[in-house]
């Protein structure tokens, strides 16, 4: 795929704002069903994930870069309680201040990135994820300015950007399976320069792009 030119980069923004200006989030994102790469789970699973819900917000940074716009993410540390050693998306657990999923994303990338809300220009939503481990996320799509980042150590190993162009080849996303309680689940796995992005993160980024091819 060639790479972007800054007429690209607008043109890939204006897609974006055109297709997200009327999304929402959920005003109860309790009644969404947990997904395995957008694929309904057998009924023991769905069951299993809606104990107590957690609500959280991540945000989907994407980085005017030129000639090639990226997509902003974290590997997280070791000591985490949820998700040790995995990519995701800056964001997390909705605090009591926060008004809203927008709120909570601009909160916790300001907390792992040091990004402030004054770079980041929220645009829309993508549909909710609940996760196995009982995570309700939504996926705040928002456009960030360059700039300095200042990653918190106590959550933050590494963080790394994606090329746009990347991650809408096809062939970028793998589907692969594994055995979960006698049940086989599907999942997305992306590799980039030697991170391994998988779970909703990836479900997550292959629907962002969905937006744009």
């Amino acid at each position: 795929m060639q790479a972007f030119d800054k007429t690209g980069y607008r043109d890939y923004v204006e897609k974006l704002r055109s297709r997200l200006k009327d999304t929402r989030p959920p005003p109860d994102p309790t009644i969404i069903g947990y997904r395995g790469a957008y694929r309904d789970l057998p009924a023991e699973f769905e069951s299993a994930a809606k104990g107590e819900a957690r609500i959280a917000a991540v945000l989907v940074p994407l980085v005017r870069r030129e000639p090639v716009p990226t997509v902003l993410l974290t590997r997280r540390t070791e000591n985490l309680p949820d998700h040790p050693g995995q990519v995701s998306f800056p964001g997390g657990s909705a605090e009591p201040e926060d008004t809203d999923a927008v709120a909570t994303a601009l909160r916790e990338t300001r907390e792992e990135l040091g990004i402030p809300a004054e770079r980041i220009d929220a645009i829309g939503f993508l549909e909710p994820y609940r996760t196995i481990t009982g995570f309700i996320i939504t996926p705040v799509v928002g456009l960030v300015e360059p700039g300095p980042l200042k990653p918190d150590p106590r959550e933050v190993a590494a963080a790394f950007e994606v090329p746009l162009d990347y991650l809408l080849c096809a062939s970028t996303f793998q589907l692969r399976e594994k055995e979960v309680n006698g049940h086989r689940v599907a999942y997305y796995v992306v590799s980039y320069e030697g991170e391994v992005i998988w779970g909703a993160t990836a479900a997550i980024l292959q629907k962002f792009c969905g937006l744009l091819t």
